[in-house]
């Protein structure tokens, strides 16, 4: 079964990414959604993408260093609120799937507070760049369906080596693997990011799982 996720809620442009708006929009319209998740100085865990808050915010703050009211407060001048990871869990449809991005690399005590927040949330996977996340998750709970995500830069081999890793259930991979048939003997699912053109989408669509925006 092929299955689709908007790309931080982005379903349409002039939506802002990781928002309550996007994500409520991305639900109604029947779409999964993936997102971003990192923890600020007093361990809340927030739907954002970057480490920093100086490109969206104009404010040169690290996520890590700065306490979730400090950032809600910035980020509601510019009329766009950072939301609780438990906001957008409190909006989710139990069909609908969620990815969940860890960007940085989690404390244990982060990433056992993360299981209990998405404890009996259904169709909801956790993926990274960081190998050490999902080993630590894999050690935390079973049966979680944790995926690696890798960079265009990596070479082929890597990724289907990865993929027999026992821990890893899905691999998320720049599109351009979308041309390589090598990875047909893959025998998890993957996942493409991130589809911004409707000739791409539209060829794929039916094929392959796809993480797209603005279509």
């Amino acid at each position: 079964m092929v299955t689709h996720y908007i790309h931080r809620g982005l379903a349409k442009k002039k939506l802002k990414e990781n928002s309550l708006a996007a994500f409520k929009y991305s639900f109604k319209k029947g779409y999964g959604i993936e997102t971003d998740i990192h923890c600020t100085k007093d361990n809340k865990i927030i739907c954002f993408h970057d480490f920093n808050l100086k490109n969206k915010f104009k404010v040169n703050r690290r996520i890590k260093d700065t306490n979730y009211n400090e950032i809600k407060k910035i980020s509601l001048k510019f009329n766009s609120k950072v939301p609780l990871l438990e906001e957008l869990l409190e909006l989710k449809h139990r069909k609908l799937p969620l990815m969940i991005e860890i960007k940085p690399i989690f404390l244990k005590k982060n990433l056992i507070a993360l299981l209990d927040k998405i404890k009996g949330i259904k169709n909801c996977c956790l993926t990274s760049f960081h190998k050490k996340n999902l080993i630590n998750l894999s050690k935390l709970k079973k049966k979680l369906s944790l995926g690696i995500i890798f960079s265009k830069s990596t070479p082929v081999k890597k990724l289907m080596m990865q993929s027999k890793k026992k821990y890893i259930k899905l691999l998320v991979v720049e599109k351009k693997f979308l041309k390589y048939p090598e990875l047909n003997k893959v025998d998890i699912p993957i996942f493409y990011y991130t589809s911004k053109n409707k000739n791409i989408f539209n060829k794929y669509k039916n094929a392959k799982n796809l993480i797209f925006e603005n279509l």
